[in-house]
């Protein structure tokens, strides 16, 4: 028992310490993660918006299948250059969404109003 109370003694600010030191890395890790993945995301939706709307005015001629291909080459072209890995289904989604939000700005009922 003495001898580990010696122990303890002697070693034990050092044990804490580099329990403690062991916790934030791990912690940090997380946390690169975690900001790292919302980076993307986020990296993700701005160029499936920006590629949409690119598709939409400079493709006008083509249509349905034809504009989503231009669309998932741009995103896949640009994200690669980003360095994000993105999936064909997350390009499927991601231009879907922002297809959507495209068409929904211009069939908003006008009412006359700029701001609303």
């Amino acid at each position: 028992m003495r001898f580990l109370t010696e122990f303890v003694s002697a070693y034990g600010l050092t044990i804490a310490y580099a329990a403690l030191t062991a916790l934030a890395g791990a912690a940090g890790v997380w946390v690169k993660r975690l900001v790292g993945r919302y980076r993307d995301d986020k990296t993700k939706r701005e160029v499936a918006e920006l590629c949409v709307q690119a598709v939409e005015q400079v493709y006008r001629e083509l249509h349905g299948a034809e504009k989503f291909a231009k669309c998932a080459e741009a995103m896949a072209e640009m994200l690669a250059q980003r360095g994000v890995a993105v999936t064909e289904l997350e390009i499927r989604v991601l231009c879907e969404a922002a297809l959507a939000q495209f068409n929904k700005a211009f069939s908003a009922p006008n009412t006359g109003h700029a701001y609303e």
